[in-house]
């Protein structure tokens, strides 16, 4: 009996040992963290890691500040807050589209990210990393949203999947003289751009304690979020941090978006502050997120001026529009993956093409291009603006909608794609060469399809915008 009692406690000790093998205890800015085992064998979760300091109270309006220490060790097990938004109406097309939880909380305290990796407390794995930042046109969104949940795919194809939330809104992008004259750096605004190169920086000084490299990270985004991307591959204070590109629904080379400068948008927003007589910074801090919220709102229905609250040109973080930067040869010098959907906001070929042919005249780094196509099943609404993202993260099982065999297909090849770029920089990895780059011998576009049997994928210099609006 004794043999028998001392052999189980072998058994469980070894079980044990093993469990901490693969969910370690790991080290990191703050202190001890652990994550929490997935559905899928060896990739662990970990959620709502704070990369910063709550920026809150007299944080609020600062750039980002060092993460504040904590004892023991952290359970990383729920998601971090949500920024402070305007919810989408659950009546409205995406507010039925992606059934965003009434229960996840919307505050301030919202500099946290996500991390999905199959080879946590491993150093030496130096595993390539995608950092995703999601779109909501600067004012709404959050990084683990359900059509998002790609995690398990991507570390279960070998790369760390980082998910990134930032300050939106007026508490992400409000200048002000007095915010600028308070600033060490002389600027207001681009806060919640700040915090996105502040996870960054989070990720290269962090990330190979979850088995990562730091000098091989992708950066990807949708819409704002690759407005993000343009952004951060064009900031100086970025610079050399960043391997890869993925630009999705973000345009490419255009002269339609001039950006606003630093004294344009601090002097309207001194107005609107003037307006309702908040003249101290002690003041503006005061208001909640909803003060400022109806402000602006009463503001823009009393003066007819509207009160735009997204990134701004302020000679600290950005230098100049992505399309400047870009034909002054001073992007990050990188692949790029750059495309849209056929129903998107607007047909985006032409810039997309364009600067797909700029990155060909000033290096040898591919740029590939694409098109998605794939009319979603369950209504007339089309490939309609962010319908992608379902398919970039195979997240079908969040959705309402009836896909099919050839939907899931399509879904699978596209994260190949995309965690073949993050590997090598050519998403078609080391197998074949079916996406070619887009250059001026050859400006083909891969376009991505599916019937309800099977994925189509074709390769063209012809794809074809079908028109769209912004869905209600």
């Amino acid at each position: 009996m004794k043999n028998l009692t001392f052999f189980l406690l072998i058994i469980i000790a070894m079980a044990l040992a093993s469990c901490s093998d693969q969910n370690p205890v790991l080290t990191i800015e703050g202190g001890k963290i652990i994550g929490v085992p997935t559905a899928t064998e060896g990739v662990i979760a970990y959620k709502g890691i704070p990369f910063a300091a709550p920026p809150v109270g007299d944080l609020r309006w600062k750039e980002p500040q060092p993460v504040v220490p904590w004892e023991g060790i952290k359970t990383a097990d729920t998601y971090g807050d949500a920024a402070s938004q305007t919810t989408w109406d659950p009546e409205s097309f995406y507010g039925r589209e992606w059934r965003a939880s009434g229960s996840v909380p919307f505050t301030e305290d919202c500099l946290y990210l996500n991390v999905w990796t199959p080879a946590a407390g491993k150093k030496g794995k130096k595993l390539p990393v995608a950092m995703w930042i999601h779109g909501g046109g600067y004012r709404e969104g959050f990084a683990y949203e359900p059509e998002m949940d790609g995690g398990e795919d991507y570390a279960s194809r070998g790369v760390i999947l980082v998910q990134v939330t930032y300050r939106l809104g007026s508490m992400g992008f409000f200048s002000h003289p007095l915010l600028s004259a308070e600033s060490p750096n002389g600027v207001s605004g681009n806060y919640g751009l700040l915090d996105q190169a502040a996870a960054l920086k989070w990720i290269r000084n962090n990330i190979e304690q979850f088995g990562g490299d730091p000098d091989n990270i992708m950066i990807f985004g949708q819409s704002a979020g690759a407005g993000s991307v343009q952004s951060l591959c064009a900031s100086p204070l970025s610079k050399g941090m960043i391997k890869k590109a993925v630009i999705m629904s973000g345009g490419g080379l255009t002269d339609s978006r001039p950006g606003m400068s630093l004294d344009t948008a601090q002097l309207a927003n001194k107005k609107m502050m003037d307006y309702f007589n908040k003249t101290t910074l002690a003041e503006m801090r005061a208001l909640t997120f909803e003060e400022l919220r109806q402000m602006s709102a009463d503001y823009t229905a009393a003066t007819k001026k509207r009160v735009m609250w997204s990134p701004i040109i302020d000679n600290y973080f950005s230098t100049g529009t992505f399309s400047d930067v870009a034909r002054a040869g001073q992007l990050a010098d990188i692949p790029y993956m750059i495309g849209f959907t056929s129903n998107d906001l607007s047909d985006m070929t032409k810039p997309v093409t364009d600067f797909c042919m700029l990155r060909s005249e000033q290096s040898d780094k591919p740029a590939y291009a694409y098109l998605f196509t794939r009319q979603l099943p369950g209504d007339s609404s089309g490939a309609f603006h962010s319908s992608d993202l379902w398919y970039v993260f195979h997240a079908f099982r969040h959705s309402w909608r009836p896909f099919t065999e050839g939907d899931k297909e399509l879904s699978l090849k596209m994260v190949d794609f995309w965690t073949n770029f993050a590997k090598y920089g050519d998403p078609n990895g080391k197998e074949n060469d079916l996406w070619t780059p887009c250059t001026p011998d050859s400006p083909r576009f891969m376009v991505f399809d599916a019937n309800e049997e099977k994925a189509l994928l074709v390769v063209t210099d012809s794809p074809k915008y079908l028109g769209g609006t912004y869905p209600r």
